[in-house]
């Protein structure tokens, strides 16, 4: 393609800091590369005064590639890396670091978990546990946030605290760095040494920047120190894909560049070379919904295209069925599978998708990991009542769910390795209560052995109370109950289909084998061990600068996309921004879909197909609040009519046998 007058503009910037919004499909990575062939060849830079830093190894090893095609050997001195390669760069020469300072992710949990079992936390799943606390921990040292004043959503601020500083003292005392410390004690080097600063600039006095929506705090602090006070600041990014709030990421740090160098150079690159005409005026329409921008006009290279799908479903099952059949469809055209993609708002959802295509044998990958839902905690105590239910008496089985609702039954009950519940009603003996407890369980247990899946996890839903449990556990950790709940609907909807425990449990098994099948082959598949031609299943975050043919973005639905965490502004703008970016990938087909029901649940259609649409979110809301209303207002009448006729008609046969008495009587008189 030739190069339009923002590209140009861009690429022969010389000095000084400069701002480069890098729309959707808008060629940003050309520029990048032109630039610094731009710098070498037209300025007389030195190859090896350039650093060009990016967020993934990938994104860096392509970058080059591209580069050294353009270039061939003059372009090899020319530093192209991931912040975190930078920054380690820069330790390793002041502190002697080597790759072995750097923390192994099973040290690193195996540390976390010795320091969260000395709390006194209530976990029910230690691998999402685990996670979320390493998350937290990421964040604090990526924000600089002071640890006092940090606020943990996942357990005590002063477990957390304790938790954070024993991490940081057994790292220290190992001699190890995580990936956030690389940043931490960079930007605390920097700043304490104005010498070591110094080389560093000296050596690459111009840095381009790619994806720079994506930085946090302390990564945007220290490339500020290493650019001074030349500022020869070349950063390519765009606001409105700004996604990675969770990482510290924040749409506001390109604003933040334009307030800290007010002297710096704008260019808008606003023409998009990937999509139709048509996604690129619908995603328009849906971003400019968004007030915390920068402004920008979006405009399409090719021609207008067909019109994005937009199609509702009854249930998901539908939904997976009619994305199979469309599969296969294109695949017929002659649409190869690497050029379909399946993106969803989290990866859970790409479990009932994933078990539709290893039903048909339709080749798929998913870099990310598919979940395996019977691994979930939730899952584990639905199955674990079945065990006992069919005779387990293992003593780990009974301490999973014997207060799963409370049954107040303490643990040193449990003397023995197999569990016999006349013993534990004779170690109750002197409480009436507790007894008759273990009588209900025994009762429970004998109504459970009797039933086929799908009721038996509704009797332990509703029957035995495990629906209360969780309401009292999402109450005392203070969160939503929906997720649990949606959770125990998709569980018991999966195994409708099985007429007894044993079916199931062997489609757990074969289900969780090929899942980790699936795992190695999506690892060599993205390591670039193995080529295939396969679709794509992916989540909205990972997808980010790729790009397919055609895309399909299933449960466009309210609670999903936007997620139900969302309730803040901010966070709804983040959710609006991963649609945007969903919906830009797709070259030219681009299906939407939305589902009527999900698990037995009326769904919403989401906010953001409205918006594609140019519809009014707010006012189709009300419109069905008032159709809810009176559809709620005529069945309670209904209900009062048929309640007040039933009167009538016992009156009225009250009446009668009061009649056909009295008759009798005068006939007897």
């Amino acid at each position: 393609m030739n190069l339009n007058e923002q590209q140009k503009k861009a690429i022969e910037h010389f000095k000084g800091p400069c701002l480069v919004i890098g729309t959707p499909g808008s060629g940003k990575t050309r520029v990048i590369t032109e630039r610094v062939r731009y710098l070498v060849e037209e300025k007389g830079v030195k190859n090896t005064n350039i650093l060009v830093i990016t967020f993934t190894k990938a994104a860096a090893v392509q970058m080059k590639k591209r580069y050294e095609s353009m270039m061939g050997d003059a372009s090899k001195r020319v530093y192209f890396g991931t912040f975190h390669a930078i920054f380690f760069t820069i330790l390793k020469y002041a502190y002697h670091y080597t790759a072995d300072n750097i923390i192994r992710d099973d040290t690193k949990r195996q540390i976390l978990k010795e320091l969260i079992n000395k709390e006194d936390i209530e976990i029910q799943d230690e691998n999402d546990f685990l996670n979320d606390i390493e998350g937290e921990i990421s964040r604090v040292k990526g924000e600089m946030i002071e640890l006092q004043h940090y606020y943990s959503p996942n357990c005590p601020g002063e477990s957390f605290r304790r938790i954070f500083t024993g991490y940081q003292k057994a790292l220290q005392g190992r001699k190890l760095i995580d990936f956030d410390d690389m940043l931490v004690y960079c930007y605390e080097l920097l700043k304490a040494r104005e010498d070591i600063r110094q080389m560093w600039h000296k050596q690459y006095p111009y840095i381009l920047i790619d994806e720079f929506q994506d930085i946090n705090k302390v990564q945007y602090d220290i490339v500020k120190m290493l650019a001074a006070p030349e500022n020869n600041l070349f950063i390519v990014g765009d606001d409105d894909q700004s996604i990675y709030g969770f990482r510290g990421a924040k749409p506001d740090i390109m604003k933040q560049f334009l307030k800290d160098y007010k002297d710096s150079k704008r260019y808008v690159l606003g023409i998009n070379y990937r999509c139709s005409g048509a996604i690129v005026e619908r995603a328009a329409k849906l971003i400019e919904k968004n007030e915390n921008r920068l402004s920008k006009k979006l405009t399409a290279e090719n021609e207008y295209g067909e019109e994005i799908e937009i199609k509702e479903f009854n249930k998901i099952s539908e939904e997976c069925e009619n994305i199979r059949a469309k599969i296969l469809e294109y695949k017929d055209s002659g649409i190869p599978y690497s050029q379909m993609a399946v993106l969803f708002r989290t990866n859970t959802q790409a479990r009932t998708m994933s078990s539709k295509l290893m039903e048909f044998n339709i080749p798929f990958v998913m870099k990310e990991r598919i979940p395996n839902m019977y691994d979930h905690w939730i899952a584990r105590d639905i199955i674990t009542y079945i065990k006992i239910a069919q005779g387990s008496r293992e003593r780990a089985d009974f301490l999973r769910i014997i207060n799963r609702p409370k049954r107040y039954v303490h643990r040193s009950a449990f003397t023995e390795s197999v569990v016999d519940i006349e013993e534990l009603k004779k170690y109750y003996e002197d409480k009436e209560w507790m007894i008759e407890r273990f009588e209900q369980f025994q009762y429970d247990l004998k109504m459970l052995s009797n039933l086929k899946p799908y009721p038996a996890i509704n009797f332990i839903r509703n029957g035995i109370g495990y629906d209360d449990y969780i309401k009292d556990y999402a109450e005392y950790k203070g969160v939503r109950a929906d997720e649990m709940m949606d959770f125990l609907d998709e569980l018991q909807e999966e195994a409708k289909g099985y007429d007894n425990f044993e079916e199931w449990f062997e489609y757990i098994r074969s289900y969780s084998e090929e899942l980790k099948e699936q795992a190695v082959k999506s690892r060599m598949l993205s390591n670039g061990q193995e080529q295939s031609d396969a679709v794509l299943l992916m989540t909205m975050h990972g997808v980010k600068g790729l790009e397919y043919e055609c895309v399909f973005i299933p449960d466009a639905n309210e609670g999903v996309t936007p997620h139900s965490k969302a309730v803040l502004d901010a966070d709804m703008e983040e959710e609006r921004r991963m649609f945007y970016v969903a919906m830009t990938r797709a070259k030219k087909h681009l299906h939407i879909y939305y589902v009527k029901e999900r698990f037995n649940k009326d769904a919403d259609v989401s906010r953001f197909v409205y918006e594609i649409q140019n519809k009014d979110f707010e006012k189709v809301q009300m419109e069905k609040e008032e159709l809810r209303a009176k559809r709620t207002l005529i069945a309670e009448r209904e209900k009062r009519d048929f309640k007040y006729s039933k009167a009538q008609k016992q009156v009225s046969s009250k009446q009668y046998v009061f009649g056909q008495t009295n008759i009798r009587y005068k006939k007897q008189g």
